[in-house]
């Protein structure tokens, strides 16, 4: 299963983003695996598929916390 090969391949990249646009990519990148995994895990309902989206998922919310910056204090 080549996109299984891509979602480990993600999981496995240092994610040190130079610029917004580099996180935004990879937010994006990370949900478009999320969501091919989701309905492969639909059809097969194999666990290590289930772990690895939410590896995946954990990622995304990192890079997605890191785009919205620190709130702001009143």
């Amino acid at each position: 299963m080549d996109l299984l090969n891509q979602a480990q391949e993600f999981e496995q990249r240092k994610f040190k983003f130079k610029t917004t646009s580099d996180r935004i990519v990879a937010a994006r990148e990370a949900k478009e695996l999320i969501l091919s995994l989701n309905e492969i895990y639909k059809k097969k309902k194999d666990a290590k598929i289930m772990e690895l989206m939410k590896r995946l998922t954990a990622i995304k919310q990192k890079i997605e916390k890191r785009l919205k910056g620190v709130p702001l204090t009143a």
